[in-house]
């Protein structure tokens, strides 16, 4: 739902990647904003200890932006990237295969792990009633906690645990109401006043045939939130993949602030990714 209010924000979006390549990696980059969006300006560097390197850039049918580095060489690799993106149009409605596909379980949506329960605690709600039943049992059963999970933990890992970071908060709320036939999905975002500030995971859910954001971490304004990638779970959205040869990552550094302010969100009122 369009907040008229919000019509005159811009975002300024950064990120920094330093990886250390010591065998010719095959990379892979999800760190642009998404096709979708119309950036007033923007730039992808990429520098090597030799000097440039030449990225190609690859549209997944989403509108998730992928940059491929097939052979990085040995050496420090850095990759900068700068946006200054205004708000756009809200997303596409939901189509009929997205409303199949995207209630099925996923590597970390293990949403047929989590039928027994989501049915105990929401299966009496339906509709906006239900998103926001699961959002606030996320918010105050799920403790945000850095470094209290591994890179394998779908939503079931993180119901147990009971902690876990945005990406598993995202995961639990994605994999409840898929189980309860509700179609949701994962996107990977910037997002101004996060602190820390750090690439973000949110969850994105249908209600009357329209993608609205949901964000079980309650950290950052919804309404100032810039998509970078969409999928099923972190599996589709992660901003780094190795595909061959070997990379470590040395660091990253996101930096996202809007003009003129920050919007006000109760986190419960229906809101799109603009």
């Amino acid at each position: 739902m369009a907040d008229p209010a919000l019509d005159d924000l811009t975002r300024t979006v950064t990120s920094t990647i330093r990886l250390q390549v010591t065998e010719p990696a095959d990379l892979v980059l999800s760190i642009a904003v998404s096709a979708d969006r119309s950036p007033t300006s923007e730039s992808l560097t990429v520098t090597s200890d030799a000097g440039p390197v030449e990225p190609t850039e690859l549209l997944a049918d989403d509108g998730t932006r992928l940059h491929r580095i097939p052979s990085a060489p040995v050496g420090t690799l850095v990759v900068q990237y700068d946006a200054v993106v205004p708000l756009g149009a809200p997303p596409e409605p939901v189509t009929e295969v997205e409303s199949i596909e995207l209630t099925r379980p996923s590597r970390y949506g293990d949403s047929d792990r989590l039928a027994p329960i989501a049915h105990d605690l929401f299966g009496d709600l339906a509709g906006q009633e239900l998103v926001q039943a699961v959002v606030q049992w996320t918010l105050t059963h799920i403790t945000y906690a850095p470094g209290s999970s591994g890179p394998l933990d779908g939503a079931l890992d993180t119901y147990l645990s009971r902690r876990g970071v945005c990406r598993d908060t995202a995961h639990v709320v994605i994999a409840m109401l898929r189980a309860l036939d509700v179609p949701a999905r994962l996107v990977s975002v910037y997002a101004p006043g996060l602190a820390p500030m750090d690439f973000h995971a949110v969850a994105e859910v249908a209600i009357d045939g329209q993608w609205y954001v949901v964000d079980g971490t309650g950290l950052a304004p919804r309404g100032s939130l810039v998509r970078i990638a969409t999928g099923r779970d972190a599996a589709d959205t992660a901003f780094l993949s190795v595909l061959g040869g070997r990379a470590a990552l040395l660091s990253v550094q996101v930096g996202a602030t809007v003009d003129p302010r920050l919007p006000a969100d109760d986190g419960l009122a229906l809101t799109q990714i603009r």
